[in-house]
């Protein structure tokens, strides 16, 4: 589950003509002419393009949550094993991670508004290639598809925001993402499972994407009609040779762990493992080298940054692998339908809703002791869910599900919330692109492997055991992974950064 923006990095902008909305929002410093200069239409616009924004936000957190109701019906509609289920939710969150490290980069290179068309417009047409998939094999490419546009396109938007809005008013921008997004995360499996239920036109499942095509078609026509248009930087430079290796590290590793159970764990599984290490080994060593690196090169030096890094892959890891185990243990174990097993999810959604709120209001007075709270209250909730699902087996239901379920929710939200604040007041202003944006990627990627590992733990205890016990090893799997995250609580900022605006 996609559950934080990257923050974009700032770049100037290029003059424009007068009729052309510029992307700068500052006046020239020549003398004032004698009669008032005309105000930016960019500014006029800026709700307009705050709601287009909003719409691309929208696409990006619907696809990264609606598959994991989604999997079951696609298997059995187009079949595909085990390792679908899992490529499904990691090949568009792998894509994203990575291309997100480069994404706000190339906003810089070639101009926002170009990158946040191709985005939009390649989002759509990968939405209307997964709907029309006939195989796995499709599906997979197009999610990936998905991914990679969605990298493209999330950086561009919130950069623009920061552009257009006046200092005044960017935090009352900036403040709308989170009903907007707490409401997707409510309402997207609940969404999928009433589409797949519904099957309208006999679309089933195909819907859920189809979805994306008019929602990324409003989203290219308000960005041609409202964003500023910007002129490409030829003088921003991006490392290519660190970006494969990355792409390389984390290829290779989610392969092996996806494919490996699929072929009863071959030698070549293992080759793709230990490569896998060794190109995520020659990316911190070309980072540490490079004239253009992706990440500032004194962020790899700080050592609360790194391990807000850590406490950030161990947490998100455990997040999005108990999300896909919790859907597929509902659906195929306890065999719930789609529409079923969306409503079973929700207290989760509604539990990080409900801390998430509660956290914004508590960051400035607790710091990282609110990620130590959310932690602990998260690996509580684990704990219970283990215990439920161990007692009753086969004849668990929705019913002794909410209690745990609502408490992991609310233990996610705790940490959700105040997340960037603490970890980023680490970090200079001048770091703080290069910070956010890497910090995001890492999330995305963290939760690709997660799926894989804590997916392919699952399935194999299922196969051998039982699929109430390969809940409860799971979810103390995930607590495993709280356990690191609180250890590391104690090396970050005491205290948050303070907000913008």
């Amino acid at each position: 589950m996609s559950t934080a923006s990257p923050a974009a990095p700032t770049a100037a902008a290029a003059q424009t003509p007068a009729e052309t909305p510029a992307l700068t929002s500052s006046a020239p410093k020549s003398p004032a002419p004698k009669s008032p200069a005309p105000k930016s239409p960019a500014h006029d616009w800026r709700w307009r393009i705050l709601a287009i924004v909003m719409v691309a936000e929208v696409m990006d957190m619907l696809d990264s949550t609606v598959t994991n109701v989604a999997g079951p019906s696609v298997r059995d509609s187009i079949g595909g094993g085990a390792a679908l289920l899992q490529w499904l939710a990691s090949g568009y969150t792998l894509a994203f991670g990575v291309l997100l490290v480069v994404g706000g980069r190339l906003g810089d290179r070639w101009g926002r508004r170009r990158l946040f068309l191709l985005g939009a417009g390649g989002f759509a047409l990968a939405s209307l290639a997964c709907a029309l998939s006939p195989s796995p094999d499709v599906l997979v490419a197009a999610r990936i598809a998905q991914g990679a546009f969605g990298a493209l396109l999330i950086p561009q938007g919130l950069g623009i925001l920061k552009a257009v809005f006046p200092a005044d008013e960017i935090g009352k921008a900036f403040s709308a993402f989170g009903p907007v997004i707490g409401l997707s995360a409510v309402g997207g499996p609940i969404l999928a499972g009433a589409l797949i239920h519904l099957d309208l036109f006999g679309t089933g499942w195909r819907m859920i994407f189809l979805l994306n095509v008019p929602l990324g078609l409003a989203a290219v026509l308000g960005a041609v009609r409202w964003f500023p248009k910007d002129a490409p930087n030829p003088d921003v430079r991006i490392d290519l040779v660190a970006a494969a290796l990355l792409t390389a590290a984390s290829s290779l590793t989610i392969f092996a762990l996806i494919q490996g159970p699929e072929n009863d764990w071959p030698a070549w599984t293992f080759g793709c493992l230990a490569a896998g290490l060794l190109a995520f080994a020659g990316f911190v060593l070309r980072e540490r080298r490079s004239p253009h690196s992706l990440i500032e090169s004194t962020l790899l030096s700080n050592r609360a940054y790194k391990s807000g890094m850590l406490f950030g892959f161990a947490f998100f890891a455990g997040v999005a692998g108990f999300m896909l185990v919790t859907s597929l243990f509902v659906q195929i174990h306890l065999n719930y339908g789609a529409l079923h097993a969306g409503l079973t999810l929700a207290p989760v959604a509604v539990g990080i809703v409900v801390a998430s709120i509660a956290g914004f209001q508590l960051i400035g007075k607790l710091g990282r002791r609110l990620l130590l709270i959310g932690v602990c209250v998260n690996i509580v909730g684990l704990l219970s869910l283990a215990a439920v699902v161990t007692h009753y087996g086969r004849d668990t239901t929705s019913l002794t599900l909410i209690a745990p379920l609502f408490v992991v929710g609310l233990g996610m939200g705790g940490v959700f919330a105040p997340l960037f604040d603490v970890i980023l007041a680490g970090v200079a202003d001048h770091e703080l692109g290069s910070a956010s944006g890497s910090l995001s990627a890492m999330q995305q990627l963290a939760g690709a492997l997660g799926v894989a590992g804590i997916t392919t733990l699952f399935f194999q205890l299922a196969e051998h055991h039982s699929a109430s016990y390969a809940m409860a090893v799971g979810s103390l799997a995930v607590a495993g992974l709280g356990l690191v995250a609180a250890a590391l609580v104690f090396l970050l900022p005491r205290h948050a950064r303070p907000q913008e605006g």
